[in-house]
């Protein structure tokens, strides 16, 4: 058994004792008297026999990590072991999933099923009392659920799933670390002139994972296509001249994702110092990261930061507080300093104002951003600053009062590398933040981690 094998053999129990916790305590407070979790179906596309790729939902993966098996269930009442309904079913056009024996199974009644008639059979005659979460089928009417997808009891759960166990921290520093594998592959990759294409399939050897592995669409990004925040192409050809290289891309592990953005210069010493200063602007954010601490504050902060980035750069010809107050900075970061990172590469819960429900409001003129809570022990964040030349937004710019403070002939110079993004991955802890990342990096590289 692995190191991480032993590892988390140790933690999963500590987890799921929190976990029915969590369940025992909402489900009572919402007058339930258990939950059933499904993993999901398959999805046919229209009109064809062919399926999209299955990712399980993620209240059931947090209980069990089967992250690629369609039809089962977790059964949770207080007071009992849970109880796995796992689909194996037999087949002969597929293989059919075996029934795991690893690090959690000791933790459950695992009961192999073959349909969702099976399923139904395995479970408790009268479900009146029990809440059921995952997506809807044709048969469910008929189970006799107390309800389905609750939304009082699924904010309660969104609220506390932000604060991660032990375990849940162990999965995501392997994540990370499984990533960081796929970036230098990436990066050795781009030093040679591949293409996106080519950037991409390094990025999945490095990471030993399948595209439908990954928790989210790699951005792979070569010059002017660093501007485009989700750029989606993989262009098969590189570029006559290669200027730069944006890649956001990220692992999982055990259900958990990790997200990772670096920017690479080609050869241009100039662009080259210009990512050296935003990798000190992120470690700079990175820094105030502690349990207290509102992530709102964190976002405005960033700004402030970039806006005196544009004006070191000369980008913008006004002061940073200026570039602020008017919305420029905003011209060249239009999207959210980061965001709750964990079962989800977009983690929910990020924007709840209690376990009650309710939202915290984001700050005005800054419509993206996706968390806004205060910061807990526990949390785990994504910390990515950027400048980005983007035709559209310049465009508005140029058209209003905006135009007179930014400097277009600096602009037309720097267009041609799209942008830059240094995204790191942070467990917010009482009096700082552990960066998943940037260990993950220097294990890798045979560094000492930050203590």
């Amino acid at each position: 058994m692995s190191d991480t094998a032993v590892s988390l053999d140790a933690l999963f129990e500590s987890h799921l004792a929190t976990l029915s916790r969590r369940f025992a305590s909402a489900l009572e407070r919402e007058g339930y008297g258990g939950a059933l979790l499904y993993s999901g179906t398959l999805i046919y596309a229209f009109r064809d026999d062919a399926t999209y790729p299955f990712r399980a939902h993620a209240p059931f993966k947090q209980w069990a990590p089967v992250t690629d098996v369609p039809e089962c269930f977790v059964y949770f009442e207080p007071g009992r072991q849970p109880l796995l309904l796992f689909f194996s079913p037999t087949d002969y056009w597929y293989k059919p999933a075996v029934v795991p024996r690893s690090y959690w199974t000791r933790h459950f009644d695992i009961r192999p099923i073959r349909s969702r008639a099976e399923a139904r059979e395995a479970l408790p005659a009268d479900l009146g009392k029990v809440a059921y979460v995952g997506e809807r089928f044709a048969e469910l009417e008929q189970w006799g659920v107390a309800a389905v997808n609750p939304e009082p009891l699924l904010t309660r759960l969104d609220y506390e799933r932000a604060i991660k166990t032990p375990y849940e921290l162990e999965c995501l520093r392997e994540a990370n670390r499984i990533g960081v594998q796929g970036h230098l592959a990436a990066a050795r990759a781009f030093r040679d002139g591949a293409s996106e294409f080519d950037i991409h399939l390094a990025f999945l050897r490095g990471c030993g994972l399948r595209e439908q592995e990954l928790p989210y669409n790699a951005i792979v990004a070569l010059n002017e296509g660093a501007a485009i925040l989700h750029y989606q192409v993989l262009e098969r050809r590189a570029p006559a001249t290669v200027h730069s290289l944006l890649i956001d891309a990220g692992a999982e592990f055990a259900g958990y994702a990790s997200d990772i953005t670096r920017t690479h210069a080609f050869s241009d010493p100039e662009f080259t110092a210009l990512i050296g200063r935003m990798d000190e602007l992120q470690q700079a954010l990175c820094a105030v990261v502690r349990a207290g601490v509102d992530w709102r504050d964190v976002h405005l902060s960033a700004h402030r930061h970039v806006a005196e980035l544009l004006h070191e750069a000369d980008i913008v010809t006004c002061d940073a507080e200026e570039a602020v107050d008017t919305g420029v900075s905003s011209v060249f970061l239009p999207h959210g300093i980061g965001h709750l990172l964990g079962l989800q590469v977009h983690d929910a819960g990020g924007l709840l104002r209690s376990p009650e429900g309710g939202e915290i409001p984001r700050p005005e003129g800054h419509p993206y951003l996706r968390l806004t809570r205060i910061l807990e022990e526990g949390f785990v964040v994504t910390m990515e600053p950027g400048i980005y030349f983007i035709d559209a937004l310049l465009e508005e710019a140029r058209a209003d009062s905006r135009a007179r403070k930014i400097n277009w002939s600096r602009v037309e110079q720097l267009r041609r590398f799209g942008g830059i993004r240094i995204e790191d991955n942070l467990a917010v802890t009482k009096t700082g933040c552990e960066n998943l990342t940037r260990d993950a990096f220097r294990a890798a590289l045979g560094s000492p981690p930050v203590t």
